[in-house]
């Protein structure tokens, strides 16, 4: 991943205080839709006070972001971000990417050589900005992983997850092209329209990639990148 300033007036700091936690809690659950159980002050507080990835991203003094990860097997030198934020209107200002760099940046300067994190596989701009902007590669397909949310994102649906791997060290992984390419499952564009607009579609979006992708790793391909038209690209490995 190329160096990336930091957005004019944008501040990235640790949670140090209760009242920075509490604040955390509330933007991550706004952006999640009134999930106040998302990531509650206590945990947060606990993770951040033993030495784990707590930060607030900030617009001058106002907090306009969060992310949280948490060391993880092989002891100390992998680390998985649990949740990362923005509130919305502010998620196309480059901050995702700012709090991204941060975190690698972070996570160097402590000898982890690896992040791992989920995201749901039918948001489009995530899988976009994992796979193709930051190189990330996918290493499991997680059916319902996370069981039922009662949040205003997920609220209704299964949480299928992809799991990534981001090596911090090395060079991006590049998407495939050309004849590497042997298959590929689309996804909508915009899920979360979808969602409000037409749930049942949506859903039904939900079984048709989850069995179209666990199908193509059946048959031993491994999903190499993502395409913004043809979606999910699988190779052999």
């Amino acid at each position: 991943m190329a160096e990336t300033e930091t957005p004019p007036g944008i501040d990235i700091r640790a949670l140090d205080t209760v009242d920075e936690v509490h604040r955390a809690s509330q933007v991550l659950a706004e952006v999640w839709g009134g999930d106040n159980g998302g990531m509650p002050p206590n945990l947060l507080r606990a993770l951040a006070h033993s030495g784990n990835y707590a930060v607030g991203l900030y617009d001058g003094e106002r907090m306009v972001g969060a992310s949280v990860a948490f060391f993880a097997a092989p002891a100390a030198r992998s680390m998985h971000s649990h949740i990362t934020g923005v509130l919305p209107g502010l998620q196309s200002r480059g901050l995702g990417r700012a709090l991204k760099q941060h975190q690698r940046e972070w996570a160097l300067d402590r000898d982890v050589g690896h992040i791992t994190w989920t995201f749901d596989p039918l948001v489009a701009r995530n899988a976009h900005f994992n796979l193709r902007t930051l190189g990330t590669r996918v290493t499991e397909y997680l059916v319902d992983h996370y069981g039922p949310m009662d949040d205003g994102v997920n609220r209704g649906d299964e949480t299928d997850r992809v799991m990534v791997s981001w090596a911090l060290a090395a060079p991006p992984a590049p998407t495939p092209e050309g004849d590497a390419v042997v298959a590929s499952v689309a996804v909508p564009h915009d899920i979360e329209a979808m969602r409000r607009e037409a749930p049942a579609v949506a859903a039904a979006w939900r079984i048709r990639v989850r069995e179209d992708i666990l199908a193509r790793l059946a048959d031993g391909l491994v999903i190499g990148g993502f395409d913004d038209e043809r979606g999910y690209l699988f190779v052999r490995p």
